[in-house]
């Protein structure tokens, strides 16, 4: 049996690395990339589970990241996360049908918004 695929994107070493590993310890299994453009450049496949990005990025932010893979056909549910995010960027993720996640990533935090979203369970921003 395979383990739901989890894509991250997020351009320091040491936060992608914790994720990856605190996600891997929750049964995904992780891809993780540095930035939007390595993403989009893989030939990264098989079913996602879930799309986790951060907001700032070099080059193309989180966002129109995830723009970018909608208009490719990706539909995965997504998770943004960033830091003080402000009440108009609030809403553009509510826009692009993704859910917040805020850092700092406190305790299990964004492990669990994931594995709600990989359940189905809905996520109370």
């Amino acid at each position: 049996m395979s383990r739901p695929i989890i894509l991250l994107v997020d351009d320091d070493p040491a936060v992608r690395y914790s994720i990856a590993f605190a996600l891997g310890i929750e049964g995904f299994d992780v891809t993780a990339f540095e930035s939007a453009e390595t993403m989009l450049a893989s030939e990264a496949e098989g079913p996602r589970a879930c799309i986790v990005l951060d907001q700032r990025l070099p080059g193309m932010d989180g966002v129109s990241l995830l723009g970018r893979l909608r208009s490719n056909g990706e539909r995965a549910p997504a998770i943004i996360i960033t830091s003080n995010p402000s009440q108009r960027f609030r809403q553009r993720v509510r826009e692009a049908g993704a859910q917040l996640v805020e850092k700092p990533l406190l305790c299990d935090e964004l492990a669990l918004a994931v594995q709600k979203i990989v359940s189905g369970a809905e996520i109370v921003p």
